[in-house]
């Protein structure tokens, strides 16, 4: 660095860069965001503005270079913008970072094209203003290259819940890139016009940028593969539970044909007993065909698929020797998509199972649900447990491993995706849970 006065706008434009970069990252999570696109715009435009004015001339100040300023900035973005939008921690930053390690490779070719249009760029820590708009422009080309796969393949992403483990893994990917193109950046921009090392450098950076651009896409690809066998695996479920239903309807059918064949000589049993004045034997007969009686409930709910969720359940808990009572007051077709309910009643009455399996006394189930309006399906599941139950950050925590309950987490997704919420409360020995489920009213969901 020398004394000489580059002009203040230099760092400024260098920082313009996180205008698309925002503009991006908004566009991938737009169904997400808690403020309207235009009240969130007028607030993160003048915000954006006003951050690169002062970065810029802070660094003009100081002559420091704008990744002094640009990389602590970045973490409070990051935090800024998880905040903004109602997602998980894991997939905000990973849609943040993502956009970070592409935004790095781009930098690395404008430091080419300072290192070409302004050889004597040791008289400045910043591009010039002819490599200052080139980056800037090559960020808005790449904004609106991938802005259809945002608004869309990106989007369709954060909507899957059942590949929420993958996002745990991808931040890994663009931080990576991002920590590569830092170390291969050159000290002075100059140093590229020695030897080869500007056709060197040139190529490692298209290199790091396609292969980005790539793993992105494979990324992709592996996780609607991951979505696809998700969903036929909670398909193979709901067959098993259908199966199982049937299973139990066939031995109800079968039973009462049996007490059907088996009622005219019950009749000249009781007959017998009555002309010989045995009232004792006729009581304690009685008795015993009663308890011969099926007593199964065949049809629990006009709505064939919770139908087969409850019966199943209904089925399993008799086995274990649980009570189990199923109020269900809903119609064939309901205004919410069926697997959603389906998921749901799975996950609370399998819960609701195994902490009954573990009491010796005390033990029943119950199950409530009905429609309310056009468009509300209400779901009540009730149960004696047994033990603390721990709480972290609002969340309880699994019984079975480490961390939140899986099955909880994912009642809380499916009501909440829709509009609806839950609540679980537990106490006494009682545990309620309590699901809303928001549909449209109008299109009732088949399975």
């Amino acid at each position: 660095m020398t004394s000489a006065a580059p002009h203040p706008l230099q760092p400024v434009l260098e920082l313009a860069v996180l205008f698309p970069a925002a503009f991006l990252c908004f566009l991938a999570t737009a169904d997400h965001l808690r403020l309207k696109a235009r009240a969130l715009a007028l607030i993160v435009v003048p915000a954006l503005t006003l951050v690169c004015l002062l970065g810029g001339w802070l660094c003009w100040r100081m002559r420091w270079p704008v990744a002094t300023v640009l990389l602590p900035l970045l973490a409070v973005l990051a935090a800024a913008f998880c905040r903004a939008v109602a997602l998980p921690v894991w997939k905000s930053a990973s849609v943040f970072l993502g956009v970070c390690g592409v935004w790095s490779s781009l930098s690395c070719l404008a430091v080419i094209a300072n290192a070409v249009l302004s050889p004597g760029s040791r008289n400045t820590p910043w591009f010039c203003f002819a490599a200052g708009w080139i980056q800037l422009a090559l960020c808005c080309a790449e904004a609106a290259l991938v802005s259809y796969p945002a608004a869309h393949a990106v989007r369709r992403l954060l909507r899957e819940e059942m590949m929420v483990r993958t996002w745990y893994v991808f931040w890994i990917l663009p931080v990576v890139f991002f920590l590569f193109n830092l170390l291969i950046l050159p000290e002075r921009g100059e140093n590229l016009l020695n030897g080869r090392l500007l056709t060197i450098y040139l190529v490692l950076s298209l290199l790091t940028l396609g292969l980005l651009h790539l793993f992105y896409l494979l990324f992709y690809l592996m996780a609607q593969e991951l979505n696809a066998n998700a969903g036929l695996r909670r398909e193979n479920q709901f067959l098993q539970m259908q199966t199982a239903q049937y299973e139990t309807l066939r031995s109800a059918i079968d039973e009462t044909r049996r007490a059907r064949h088996d009622l005219r000589h019950h009749f000249a049993t009781l007959s017998a007993l009555a002309d010989r004045g045995a009232w004792e034997d006729l009581r304690r007969y009685l008795s015993e065909a009663a308890a011969d009686v099926p007593a199964d409930e065949l049809n629990l709910c006009e709505n064939q698929a919770v139908d087969g969720v409850a019966g199943r359940y209904s089925a399993l808990s008799r086995q274990s020797g649980v009570p189990f009572t199923c109020r269900l007051d809903l119609p064939p077709a309901l205004p919410v998509p069926e697997m959603d309910v389906c998921v749901v009643l799975q996950n609370l009455l399998e819960n609701a199972l195994e902490a009954s399996r573990k009491l010796e006394k005390g033990r029943y189930i119950l199950l409530r649900a009905a429609l309310h309006g056009d468009n509300l399906v209400l779901i009540t599941v009730e149960n004696a447990y047994g033990g603390p139950l721990e709480e972290r950050e609002g969340a309880l925590l699994s019984t079975k491993r480490p961390g939140a309950g899986l099955g909880l987490q994912s009642v809380a997704h499916i009501a909440e995706k829709g509009g609806g919420y839950c609540r679980f409360l537990h106490e006494g020995g009682v545990f309620i849970a309590n699901v809303m489920l928001r549909g449209d009213g109008d299109v009732p969901g088949r399975f």
